[in-house]
């Protein structure tokens, strides 16, 4: 019996590979992303904060449109006050009407990734000369509130067709985070040469967390703070990625903002051992590393 498989990347056990460490010398590379994101009214896809499936209305239009007009100031503040980093899933439509997260952003020094149009939509099940427009929108949109094109890629939903890394690396992108399946980052084929993946949680993930299995902002706090410790002390034996993703309609609730600035302090009691950074830094870093170290790194080109 022959299944359906993938040919983008091959089989690699994490215990098999050879050993390298992050920039600084530490073994644990911490990740923060926001999911910044636009839904249509009433209509297409989207969450709901009560009833997974539900029908979209001008409740949870309104719901998730508070992501956008407090809950990414709450958040951006929280980030501000403990002096953290972080990276953003745009929806290049959530930046045109709300222009000021994008100058908010720009000023931190953060990074923009594109993550498409806007969430009311899904990039598989679309004609490839349609996928192709939709991602150049995204990138275009974003970098006129950038400045400059994203290098990252996180599609609405984590949904991808059998093109989209063959469409993304022509269109520019250097790393997806669509592809779940590790704690290290890994390189994956395309018909334009390799793409890297980077380790992207969506169980460390708000949104799944608590919209779809109802877990409590401190039940949240606790996976998080699981996480970390668990890998911290796992990464005494091979480096890791720890990502951590919240919604700004999520997480950027007042009540829910106390237990993850706790775990994020927490997070911040073991610094020294760690580096905080973006993911196009981490990408950055790892395209420098010898063929042979990184999964896949033998699909880049010599030199």
């Amino acid at each position: 019996m022959k299944l359906p498989g993938q040919d983008r990347y091959a089989p690699s056990a994490i215990v098999s590979r050879p050993d390298y460490a992050w920039p600084n010398g530490s073994k644990l590379a911490v990740l923060i992303f926001t999911n910044i994101e636009h839904h249509a009214f009433r209509t297409g896809l989207g969450s709901d904060s009560a009833v997974p499936g539900s029908p979209q209305t001008q409740r949870n239009y309104a719901w998730r449109d508070y992501g956008n007009r407090v809950g990414i100031w709450n958040i951006l503040s929280t980030l501000d006050a403990l002096g953290l980093p972080a990276a953003h899933n745009c929806n290049s439509t959530a930046l045109d009407l709300m222009p000021e997260i994008g100058r908010a952003l720009v000023a931190r020094g953060d990074e923009f990734i594109g993550h498409g149009r806007t969430n009311a939509e899904r990039q598989d099940g679309l004609w490839e000369e349609d996928e192709r427009r939709l991602i150049r929108e995204s990138r275009d949109g974003i970098a006129a509130h950038a400045g400059t094109a994203p290098r990252g890629w996180l599609g609405p939903w984590l949904a991808q067709g059998p093109a989209t890394l063959d469409l993304l690396k022509e269109e520019g992108f250097d790393y997806v985070m669509d592809w779940p399946a590790d704690d290290q980052p890994f390189w994956m084929s395309t018909r334009a040469g390799p793409i890297l993946s980077i380790p992207y949680s969506i169980e460390l993930n708000d949104s799944p967390a608590m919209v779809f299995r109802q877990h409590s902002g401190r039940q949240f706090a606790d996976m998080v703070v699981d996480q970390f410790d668990e890998m911290l002390e796992q990464s005494r034996e091979r480096p890791l990625v720890f990502s951590l993703v919240l919604h700004t309609f999520v997480v950027g609730q007042p009540f829910r903002l106390r237990p993850l600035r706790a775990a994020l302090n927490h997070i911040l009691g073991h610094r020294d051992q760690l580096w905080i950074t973006k993911p196009a830094e981490l990408a950055t870093h790892v395209r420098s590393l010898p063929r042979g170290i990184v999964p896949g790194s033998e699909l880049l080109p010599p030199g």
